[in-house]
């Protein structure tokens, strides 16, 4: 399986968004555009940190990535060592995104 695939389901948002291309592209560029935000938020030495996590695991869940939303949960509820993966979690499904985009 291509790791893009296990970073972000497309055909959950496709059978989620009724396969509505304009819609579905329209969903990953705001996550995208959002994802600046959001990686600097979940950073330690901010406050409101784990609001942040939440926000994205749900985003996350929305969009069909589970990986993201596992991390983010783990850093909602555990503590700020579990940011680094949530980041680096955030950073692959972009990447996955900006090449579905692309393409």
């Amino acid at each position: 399986m291509e790791r893009s695939a296990q970073v972000i389901d497309f055909a959950y948002l496709e059978g989620f968004l009724a396969g509505d291309a304009a819609v579905i592209r329209e969903v990953l560029a705001l996550f995208t555009a959002q994802a600046d935000v959001w990686r600097a938020g979940l950073n330690a030495g901010r406050e409101g940190w784990r609001d942040v996590a939440h926000t994205v695991k749900g985003a996350a869940r929305g969009i069909g990535a589970p990986i993201l939303a596992e991390a983010c949960e783990r850093a909602e509820f555990g503590d700020e060592a579990a940011l680094p993966d949530a980041q680096a979690a955030l950073s692959e499904v972009v990447a996955a995104i900006e090449a579905r985009l692309a393409s």
